[in-house]
């Protein structure tokens, strides 16, 4: 590929960039769009007020101003914690790769273009292979300029990873100490209860923590069996037992003829309503029965402090592991609902079956890739196909097959991805919204480096490609060779994924079609629900794809990062726009994803390090060679530090701050308020949604309250609470400048 081919890529996305920020600048003007761009401030102000401009069809770029100008204390305050995470990705590349552009572009860069003897042709006609270290002849002297630019990015890169670290390990502890009493602190949720034929998991919950926790235990809340198909089966049970013990036939057939004439689940709950006034209502004995098959073996249990909590969560509460298994519970609205009563032996037979359902996949989707490295290569293509000979003589079809159509057909592939892991995440039984976010961006990231790197250094065919695996002694050597050839694929892969996806981005062209279709088609004058939580699975991933092909590349091919560094400065706009505009934050999981990019970042340093140790060892350069080890162990000693130092503080609470909480609350009178709360926060929501006769309700629930209240009065303040506290954008009373005296801590 030449100069040419590249600029023929760049001009094309380009173009296509210019010309969507441009229709995005009119549309978000239009009052048909408002749920489209600003679907999160409607969510918020719960009105459709927002400031139109009067020139409504004229391009304009204030809406670029008005993210640059918005603060991070508006960033966590609207996006939470995890938004203010993912907009320092951005901020940490920027900043890392504009040293890496400088220093690569002045120093390595010349040294590549002028490595050979040889006579050089006029710039746009230079093939991009000029540019990089291939160029450069073995047991050149110059290669010390590249370990220096290595040492020069991997010091840089380090030092920023430990400020933001720090930054964000402080900012994940302000989150916990400065924000309103939560639910999930108190609560543990036990799964695998075992089973008894003489008591009911409900009395077996209540009987195991009153003995072995009786002073903290508080009182718990069962899980019950729901969804539509639970309902379905529930309605159809009743309405066959009250059939059967009907005395009135007169009264019993023609419900039943209209129960089976194909009308809604509603007529179950009909019959059931008529035939109870018949006979007096449900016999309650017959109703704990109903009761009990409903329950599932999990319980969310409540304690009278958070330290309780968090003792009752760690602690194995059997010599069986597999029984009483006990996490920190999820936020209530972070839950997810599904996987709460999957069977916990169950657990590791779905991981594994995810697992190897994942490397099925990625063994598949060697087909596309292969299919698109061949394109890349158009001499080998038209060996095999003759006939396309001719057509490849046009020099502008020549350059649009060799410098755009190969990554925009990988990118359309990689459309498929993110679904199809997150199902995976799914099955495999996360409790919460979030966790199963995490899995699936952890999923999504590895396929990508996978495919997007490692299955395109090795062209040829899958057999090939496989066969170059089975001498692993020669991995590194080979690696060290196709790596620098195939750099200009990955340049051409940062415009069309990269550019172009941005655009795509803040264009939300598919909500922007079914908006069109609703509006225009079905002539439906109400906005439906539009409301989208930030898509982390995907843009994680994608971030930090490119800072790994920006390191692995830096000092191979550093025409990249001119590129590279135009996107992460184009997609901190494009972000921040859709984090104050369109997404609702509906949960957050407190930082979780900066150790992913922590761990990913090092990986890349470590192994841009590996690759450049085997270049140098091609080249002949013992010098360079010598000095990159030293660089390799500072790297993986930095990299354990870290993970003494900030990663516990990511997976659990500290003893100490969440007494000092509870210190705090107790004095201040806030706990009476909190148990309150706490009883009614984690209804299932498909059951609230029920008539509070129908649904299944634990005697002991209230035990330990010491509250008089019937089940009616909780279940109509469980109805008003689901309603009040639907999924909302998160408002978060954190300053980034706030009080750290009460961490006590010398992060």
């Amino acid at each position: 590929m030449d100069i040419n081919a590249l600029l023929t890529s760049a001009g094309i996305n380009i173009a296509l960039c210019v010309v969507l920020f441009s229709f995005y600048s009119v549309l978000r003007k239009q009052p048909s769009n408002v749920n489209v761009y600003f679907g999160r401030r409607l969510a918020s102000q719960h009105s459709r007020r927002v400031d139109v401009c009067l020139e409504r069809f004229v391009p304009s770029p204030s809406w670029i101003l008005k993210s640059w100008e918005t603060s991070e204390e508006e960033i966590l305050a609207i996006g939470g914690l995890d938004a203010v995470v993912f907009v320092r990705m951005l901020v940490f590349s920027i900043r890392v790769f504009s040293i890496a552009a400088v220093i690569c572009l002045a120093l390595v860069l010349p040294i590549n273009y002028h490595g050979r003897d040889r006579t050089h042709k006029y710039i746009p006609f230079e093939s991009l292979e000029v540019f990089t270290i291939e160029n450069v002849k073995e047991g050149s002297t110059w290669l010390w300029a590249h370990c220096l630019a290595l040492y020069v990015i991997t010091f840089s890169a380090c030092t920023l990873l430990y400020i933001e670290y720090k930054s964000i390990t402080n900012l994940r502890l302000l989150h916990i100490v400065g924000s309103p009493p939560n639910p999930s602190h108190f609560t543990v949720l036990v799964r695998s209860v075992p089973w008894s034929s003489e008591e009911s998991y409900c009395e077996t919950v209540k009987k195991f923590f009153s003995h072995y926790h009786a002073s903290a235990y508080l009182s718990h809340q069962m899980i019950y069996k729901s969804g539509k198909v639970q309902k379905l089966k529930d309605d159809a049970e009743h309405v066959c037992k009250v059939l059967k013990n009907a005395s009135l036939e007169k009264t019993c057939k023609p419900s039943f003829r209209h129960c089976c004439s194909g009308a809604s689940t509603n007529s179950f709950k009909k019959i059931s309503n008529e035939m109870d006034s018949v006979n007096g209502g449900t016999d309650n004995t017959d109703m704990n029965l109903e009761t009990t098959k409903k329950e599932c073996a999990a319980a969310f249990v409540f304690f009278k402090s958070r330290y309780a909590a968090l003792m009752a969560a760690k602690v194995l509460q059997t010599p069986n592991p597999m029984l009483w298994v006990t996490d920190v519970a999820p936020e209530p609205h972070d839950i997810y609902w599904s996987n709460i009563c999957v069977p916990y032996r169950q657990l590791w037979i779905r991981k594994i079956a995810t697992l190897v359902a994942s490397i099925a996949f990625m063994l598949v989707f060697l087909i596309p890739v292969t299919f698109v490295q061949g394109l890349t290569q158009l001499d080998k293509l038209q060996k095999m196909l003759p006939f396309l000979r001719g057509i490849f003589k046009e020099k502008i079809v020549n350059q649009v097959v060799t410098g755009y159509l190969p990554s925009v057909i990988l990118v359309l592939f990689f459309c498929a991805v993110p679904p199809m892991m997150m199902l995976f995440s799914s099955v495999e039984g996360s409790i919460s919204r979030s966790e199963r976010k995490k899995s699936a961006c952890c999923k999504v990231l590895y396929f990508t480096i996978w495919n997007v790197f490692f299955v395109n250094v090795f062209t040829g065919s899958v057999i090939s490609q496989l066969s170059v695996f089975t001498s692993v002694t020669d991995l590194p050597a080979q690696l060290a060779k196709a790596v620098p050839s195939q750099a200009t694929f990955f340049t051409t892969y940062v415009l069309s994924s990269g550019w172009a996806s941005l655009a795509c981005e803040v264009m939300q062209i598919f909500p922007l079609l079914c908006n069109i279709f609703q509006r225009f088609i079905l002539r439906l004058k109400e906005d439906a629900d539009s409301s989208l939580s930030f898509p982390y699975h995907t843009e994680v991933p994608r971030v930090l794809l490119f800072g790994f092909l920006g390191f692995t590349c830096s000092i191979l091919a550093p025409l990249m990062l001119p590129f590279l560094l135009f996107y992460f400065f184009l997609a901190y706009l494009v972000y921040r726009n859709q984090i104050i505009n369109v997404y609702i934050t509906k949960y957050d999981s407190g930082g979780q994803f900066w150790p992913i990019a922590h761990n990913t970042t090092v990986f890349s340093l470590i192994f841009s390090q590996l690759i450049a140790l085997g270049v140098f060892g091609l080249k002949r350069s013992s010098v360079a060679s010598g000095f990159t080890m030293p660089l390799l162990i500072g790297t993986l000693l930095f990299h354990q530090y870290c993970r003494q130092r900030f990663l516990p503080i990511f997976k659990s609470n500290s003893a100490q701050i969440v007494t000092d909480m509870d210190m705090r609350d107790e004095q201040s009178g806030r706990m009476e308020e909190i148990y309150e709360h706490l009883t009614l926060a984690y209804n299932q929501p498909s059951l609230m949604e029920e008539d509070a006769s129908s649904q299944p309700q634990c005697d002991k629930r209230h035990e330990n309250t010491d509250r008089g209240q019937s089940s009616s009065e909780d279940m109509e303040k469980g109805k008003e609470l689901f309603k009040k506290h639907r999924p909302r954008p998160v408002q978060r009373s954190v300053s980034l400048n706030s009080d750290k005296s009460v961490l006590d801590l010398n992060l």
